[in-house]
């Protein structure tokens, strides 16, 4: 029995599914979890010695690749002065300034610990700002595992929601209207039926794989949002600081009224954080009245290392991780031939191929189109995929362990790192589909 067969036997008598969180068990593409030992640079190392060039990096926090020294230097430094407070520190509010000088819709910042108890908090805002209850969001969009956001939609322009995990409660979901991505009939259908505390939407979609909006969609969000009176909040968990400095609102031209945020602003430690215009903002406690509070929000070692991550982040910087981004997926549709295959890395979907680039991001799609929405992912051969993935995974590529994850290309990839996943990459495509 190798050490990952025996940890992974192990794990199962310890961990629901012998794992933390779903997608690390690998379930939906036939095969048991790997157990990662290391990591350095684009590489992670499992619990057997083998190698792999890692393009999950985290699910996205890694943008500077694995154990990155600036940011294991600002790490060690912040815990030698200690772990955590629960007090303010000076790193939190240099944190907070430099994310409201990115964003330009955030005027204030509140930390939290991860993205779903941010989107939690800004849902929470967001209806107490309006008086209102129910929220729109749209089908595949996922943002965190939080109660009312844990629904899934029927056919239909508008669909309330139904509970989609046992636990959920018919009420909680009830206040969820879901609508298709990229549909405005369907977004204009919704608003005009129903007043919402909230619109929420990736504005890059990542959770369905990356579906990028249609030309006009992003200002149509915008538009519906003011037209209904709701709040327009942008999930920038996956996006913000990963597409551009300022985020994929900053891209697409999107003003909205709060944004959640995650991933890289943690430098790969769990940290999260909502924003928005001071106004908004000032109705957090203790400055108002809607609570919400965290132990270990604003810990001091993921702040160091935020910062030591965005510091990083300047123009060369995204435009060199556009590069490898644009090279990974143009390497990996010229791999695919005539197969049903499509890599997705840039938008608007409308006219295709897109002109431009989304840095950071892609999706290799087992589908003869590019999907437009959570239905066309969906119809996406997953069970090709995963032969896909089993055999990327045995010539020493680790790749998202889902047709409906996102990769994360890093600015620790380079040629080398490239050339042989796209050398790895023909011979799965040829295993998965012939």
């Amino acid at each position: 029995m190798s050490r990952s067969e025996d940890l992974y036997k192990r794990a199962l008598q310890v961990l629901p599914g012998g794992v933390n969180s779903p997608v690390r068990a690998m379930r939906s593409i036939g095969r048991d979890p790997v157990f990662i030992e290391r990591g350095e640079g684009p590489h992670v190392w499992d619990a057997d010695g083998n190698r792999y060039v890692d393009w999950v990096c985290s699910w996205g926090p890694l943008i500077l690749g694995h154990a990155h020294p600036k940011v294991v230097a600002a790490v060690e430094a912040a815990a030698a002065g200690g772990t955590s407070f629960g007090a303010a520190t000076e790193g939190e509010v240099e944190l907070a300034a430099e994310i409201c000088d990115r964003f330009r819709s955030v005027e204030m910042v509140r930390m939290t610990s991860s993205g779903t108890e941010a989107s939690m908090s800004a849902i929470r805002l967001a209806r107490a700002a309006t008086g209102r209850d129910p929220i729109l969001k749209f089908a595949g969009a996922y943002h965190g595992h939080v109660d009312g956001l844990l629904a899934e939609a029927g056919s239909g322009l508008a669909t309330a929601g139904v509970p989609a995990s046992p636990g959920v409660t018919a009420a909680q979901a009830a206040d969820t209207a879901i609508v298709p991505w990229n549909d405005p009939e369907a977004l204009r259908a919704a608003t005009a039926e129903r007043e919402f505390a909230a619109i929420i939407a990736e504005p890059i979609p990542a959770n369905m794989g990356v579906v990028p909006p249609a030309e006009g969609f992003p200002a149509l969000l915008r538009e519906s949002a003011d037209v209904n009176g709701a709040l327009l909040i942008c999930d920038e968990v996956i996006s913000g600081f990963r597409v551009a400095r300022g985020g994929a609102q900053g891209l697409l031209g999107i003003g909205p009224d709060l944004t959640v945020m995650g991933k890289v602003i943690g430098g790969g430690l769990p940290a999260a954080a909502y924003g928005g215009r001071r106004e908004l903002m000032e109705r957090v406690a203790p400055a108002g009245d809607v609570y919400q509070a965290g132990t270990l929000s604003g810990n001091p070692l993921a702040v160091a290392a935020g910062l030591a991550t965005l510091a990083e982040l300047d123009a060369p910087a995204y435009e060199r991780l556009a590069q490898t981004t644009a090279k990974l997926a143009l390497g990996l549709q010229e791999a695919a031939g005539e197969r049903p295959v499509r890599v997705v890395c840039g938008g608007p979907v409308d006219p295709w191929p897109p002109a431009s680039v989304f840095p950071g991001l892609l999706t290799v799609f087992f589908s003869a189109e590019p999907p437009r929405d959570f239905a066309g992912a969906s119809a996406c051969d997953a069970e090709a995929y995963g032969r896909f993935c089993r055999a990327l995974l045995e010539r020493g590529v680790y790749p998202p362990a889902s047709q409906f994850e996102a990769w994360f290309p890093s600015l620790a990839h380079d040629d080398e790192a490239v050339e042989r996943t796209l050398a790895a990459a023909a011979e799965a495509f040829e295993e998965a589909l012939g």
